[in-house]
């Protein structure tokens, strides 16, 4: 009797090989997440802070930016 052949065995098969897909699939889009999110972080960090106003009545009392 050749079991390799019945729906049941090919189904597990197939669940066992799309799940194992679906994993590398993720850890792939982590790792490209991950890497968006360090190229943010250096380009943010790159950016020259803006000069505080020291006269005048617009940011002067609140020192806030975006």
């Amino acid at each position: 009797m050749n079991i390799s052949s019945t729906s049941a065995v090919q189904a597990a098969t197939f669940a066992a090989q799309s799940d194992t897909a679906d994993n590398v699939n993720i850890l792939v889009l982590k790792r490209a997440l991950d890497l968006q999110a360090t190229s943010a972080t250096a380009l943010l960090q790159a950016l020259p802070q803006p000069a505080l106003a020291t006269e005048g009545s617009v940011g002067t009392k609140v020192n806030t930016f975006a």
